[in-house]
């Protein structure tokens, strides 16, 4: 077993800068805009962003699958540029597609990862069934992956990056595309193994929930750079009071203005039909919203309060809703610089 360097800090990224050329007229794309974070040994953390934010960009200059334009970045105390067959022997690498041979078994597929990263074979076999049940595979270890459910495919890929006891894995959007079940099967599988095996996981994904249950601390990402970073509960207190989310009829642009007029609400935005807004206290400021909106003429379809969450913790950093940036994404952006 290879030794590393001892740090504290497991991951730093520092002012990464990355450029794609897209499409047809091979268009200059800006995925990373000096983007920076660093993550401490033996936690989860999270990069939360749409699609084409530049999460998976950066996942993929850390792991070595990519070089950074400008800028610098460590692994393990390991700098990704200057060591990189070291950097790749300290992680464990999650893609967003399938990393397995859906023609092997679960027992093939991880005896061959363990073999390709130096483990005798008598060392593989033990990780692999130890794997095996851990991820609650046993019953078809011995079934072709092509057989799998999403689910259970899914397992066994972060089995696989498990299989050398990396001190960092990388898990990019690990739960795209399950069902509710699948993911919160997966989420708890996730949380167990971070603590289990003591390693530092970064988790990409766009989903709001995923990233306020798993992450110890994260980093929001909008258009190649972070915007946000802390605790998800630090980032969510920075929003005092409440957040008021407003649907109307139909999307109005006098909405907006009238609500400004309604002294106990500040930071309002407007999306499509959704109206949101922050107040000290909902219970007392929900009444004069409604009957503002009510004197205009515009018809509310439903008026709701919530304590702050990380969506708007993104609106409030971004100016739109995490759905609202995703939708906006051009499609060259999303497919190179995910």
């Amino acid at each position: 077993m290879a030794a590393f360097p001892r740090s504290d800090t497991a991951l730093e990224a520092v002012d990464l800068v990355k450029t794609y050329s897209a499409g047809r007229k091979k268009t200059p794309v800006t995925a990373l805009r000096g983007l920076s974070f660093s993550a401490a040994q033996g936690t989860v953390f999270g990069l939360l962003g749409p699609n084409g934010a530049g999460k998976s960009t950066t996942v993929k200059i850390l792991s070595t699958l990519s070089v950074a334009d400008s800028g610098s970045a460590r692994v393990a105390g390991l700098d990704v540029t200057a060591d990189p067959d070291r950097v790749r022997q300290a992680i464990g690498f999650v893609a967003q597609k399938p990393g397995t041979d859906p023609m092997g078994t679960a027992t093939e597929n991880l005896l061959l990862a363990g073999r390709l990263q130096g483990m005798s074979r008598r060392d593989a076999k033990a990780r692999a069934r130890e794997l095996i049940d851990r991820f609650g595979l046993a019953d078809a270890a011995n079934r072709r992956v092509g057989t799998y459910s999403g689910g259970m495919a899914r397992k066994l890929d972060v089995a696989l990056g498990l299989m050398h006891r990396p001190q960092v894995l990388f898990l990019d959007e690990p739960t795209t595309g399950l069902d509710p079940q699948a993911r919160s099967e997966m989420w708890g599988e996730i949380a167990r193994m971070a603590a289990d095996e003591q390693m530092t996981v970064l988790l990409t994904t766009h989903y709001l929930e995923e990233a306020d249950h798993l992450a110890d601390r994260l980093a929001i990402v909008d258009h190649g750079t972070v915007v946000a970073a802390g605790t998800p509960e630090e980032l969510k207190s920075e929003l005092r009071g409440d957040a008021v989310h407003v649907e109307l009829t139909e999307a109005d642009s006098r909405a907006r203005a009238v609500l400004r007029r309604v002294p106990e609400l500040r930071e309002i935005t407007m999306d499509g039909c959704t109206v949101r807004g922050r107040t000290d206290d909902g219970a007392r400021a929900l009444p004069p919203v409604l009957a503002a909106l009510d004197e205009a003429g515009i018809v509310v379809t439903s008026a709701t309060l919530s304590r702050p969450s990380l969506d708007d913790v993104y609106l409030r950093h971004t100016g739109r809703s995490l759905e609202a940036a995703a939708d906006e994404q051009p499609k060259t952006l999303v497919e190179v610089a995910k």
